[in-house]
């Protein structure tokens, strides 16, 4: 026994030092990408810039595709195109063996959204044209500069690994994801993570607040006859289009308070003195569990039934994209926040906090400027909150997944407009990048360098997440992509704004290339 003993006193002391030695390297190694995330602080600049000036839509974001798969290409990965049905996708990947780290984010714009970075009030680059309202352009100089300041220390000190960056296509029509999972693109995967743009940085694990949806086209068709001479030998799509939506209005007020559904007429007829023949509507259904989304799916189905048969038309539908509402992986988000409070917010300066403030002004909103702190981790609601939908949500039912935002964009902007388009080529968004890229270099590394991280991730999602869920994907095995979707958007503004793309042999930065003086406030 007191052998025994002594060789236990003997082993603790030389464990603990190993570990020290252990954790000492990885905050050497996080010190070091860090610096070296700094290090290219340009080529963040440069990427957000350019992306931002592509403005794409979802389905098209083929310039996009083009110029990260060069960078790409050239920094050693391999990058295959056009993957799981998305001609706009891309899967690159670098290194080998695992741990696979899959580093997502978004790329695709809003449509109308267009408008000149650092101009505290409206002005469209391009009238009517897309433009980055939510920031999506910023997503991709996280990834590739934190991916590349890795790159580095795992090539100098035979780290094992591969490092995968893929892009979100077309998630504002929450369209894209789905069909990588499908594919089966993340089998192999062990963690997953993604970023999103935001005005802190913040990080959350559980059931993300929010709901999941299922994105669905109703086409409805009948026979056409002139409007005046004969309308009633017409059976008009239109008018089973206007009584599908008027029912699903009255439905409304009898579905529970947490979900949101709302719709666009994509195809209302061709011309007045016509009946429609065909006619078509999409919607958005959204709830806070995949069960509540299916079952009002079904209500809404059956009222477009309604709809048909009392005005002797028919009706098909089309299953445009789903997601399933999120659940964020504890220990890594724990691992995350860490790193977050670690790396610490921007250092922003007078100019960037006036700019804030001046476009806060114009949206008649708090004036609080730009956050200074980051956010504490956020657990999940005691009460559900709903709100916005990510198809993120589909792959953090297949790998430990988390969500970093990271502070990018001014708050308090209210989402999807052209004000959140504002700041997304200036300091702003130059700053806040740098800041998302540091903090995912460092969770790199704790993924990389720490396996007991790994398997209590892996532990969380087989005994926690999956303990009474089967994901089941909202598309079907034969469901196609929408990649028509938008074609006829990007043929009518891209002529005009290639014209506009950024040329980073030419001009330091966007706003110098169009001339703007950064921040342009409104006359008092």
């Amino acid at each position: 026994m007191r052998i025994l003993l002594a060789m236990v006193l003997i082993y603790l002391p030389f464990n603990a030092a190993v570990n020290a030695q252990d954790n000492d390297r990885i905050e050497a190694l996080k010190a070091e990408v860090t610096q070296k995330v700094d290090d290219n602080k340009k080529m963040v600049q440069e990427i957000v810039d350019s992306l931002f000036s592509f403005s794409e839509l979802g389905f098209q974001e083929y310039e996009t595709q083009r110029y990260v798969g060069d960078l790409l290409e050239s920094n050693g990965f391999e990058v295959e195109k056009g993957v799981a049905g998305l001609p706009s996708g891309f899967w690159a990947t670098w290194g080998s063996g695992h741990p696979i780290i899959a580093l997502g984010t978004d790329v695709d714009g809003i449509p109308k959204a267009s408008q000149k970075p650092g101009v505290a009030y409206k002005e469209p680059l391009i009238e009517g044209a897309p433009g980055h309202g939510e920031g999506h352009n910023s997503g991709m100089a996280v990834l590739i500069t934190a991916a590349l300041a890795l790159q580095d220390v795992m090539k100098r000190d035979d780290i094992p690994g591969t490092i995968v960056i893929w892009p979100g296509i077309a998630e504002e029509l929450l369209a894209g994801k789905a069909f990588f999972t499908r594919e089966g693109k993340f089998e192999n995967v062990d963690a997953v993570l993604f970023t999103h743009v935001g005005s802190s940085s913040a990080v959350s694990w559980g059931q993300a607040r929010g709901t999941g949806l299922i994105s669905v086209e109703y086409t409805f068709k009948g026979e056409s006859s002139h409007s005046a001479g004969a309308p009633w030998r017409g059976k008009s799509a239109l008018d089973a289009v206007e009584l599908m939506n008027a029912g699903w209005n009255a439905r409304r007020e009898h579905l529970h308070p947490l979900q949101r559904s709302h719709y666009i007429i994509s195809d209302g007829g061709d011309q007045p003195n016509v009946v429609p023949q065909t006619a078509s509507v999409w919607y958005y259904i959204r709830e806070m569990t995949a069960e509540n989304i299916l079952e009002n799916y079904d209500k809404l189905n059956k009222t477009a039934d309604g709809a048909a048969l009392m005005t002797d038309t028919t009706v098909s539908h089309r299953v445009v994209g789903g997601a399933w509402p999120r659940h964020y992986n504890r220990p890594m988000a724990e691992a995350v926040q860490s790193n977050i409070e670690a790396v610490g917010m921007p250092d922003w300066d007078e100019k960037d906090q006036v700019f804030a403030k001046a476009v806060q002004i114009l949206a008649d909103t708090e004036q609080k400027g730009l956050d200074t702190e980051v956010s504490e981790i956020r657990a999940p609601s005691e009460y559900p909150v709903s709100g916005g939908s990510d198809d993120i949500g589909d792959i953090s039912w297949l790998v430990p997944t988390i969500t970093l935002n990271y502070p990018a964009n001014i708050g308090n902007l209210g989402g999807h407009n052209w004000r959140n388009t504002i700041a997304m080529a200036t300091p702003v968004a130059h700053k806040g990048s740098i800041v998302g890229a540091k903090v995912i270099a460092q969770t790199m590394v704790d993924l990389l360098l720490k396996p007991e991280l790994l398997e209590e991730a892996h532990t969380y999602f087989n005994d926690v997440q999956l303990a009474d869920t089967t994901y089941v994907p909202f598309i079907s095995a034969t469901e196609k992509p929408a990649i028509e979707k938008n074609v006829d958007i990007m043929a009518k503004f891209k002529p005009e704004l290639k014209k506009l793309y950024y040329d980073a042999s030419r001009y330091d930065t966007y706003l110098e290339q169009l001339g703007i003086t950064y921040p342009t406030l409104p006359e008092e």
